[in-house]
């Protein structure tokens, strides 16, 4: 998996690319905790993304918990297979996601 971050002001940017799973997340989760403080708004781009697993789910409701309380998360780009994945598990509704 690679990560691409870009912060501008309050707004965090991150592009994942590859598989988001148990071997992955960890990776991700750290790159939130060190990033997302002060963070108003953050916007994952998941464009390059191939695949998400429970684990990759965990950690992205984890920073939607977190954005909550401290202003928006949005995710771009979602393809079919990522899509369907949210869809099945109710993550559509939880998530806010831009088709």
């Amino acid at each position: 998996m690679n990560i691409q971050k870009n912060r501008e002001a309050d707004t965090l940017n991150i592009a994942i690319e590859g598989r988001l799973d148990t071997t992955t997340a960890p990776q991700l989760e750290e790159e939130l905790k060190t990033s997302i403080e002060g963070v108003e708004e953050l916007v994952f781009d998941l464009d390059k993304l191939e695949y998400v697993s429970s684990a990759g789910l965990r950690v992205l409701l984890s920073a939607q918990k977190i954005m909550n309380k401290q202003g928006s998360m949005l995710i771009r780009n979602s393809n079919e297979e990522v899509m369907e994945i949210f869809e099945v598990t109710g993550f559509i509704d939880i998530l806010n996601i831009e088709e």
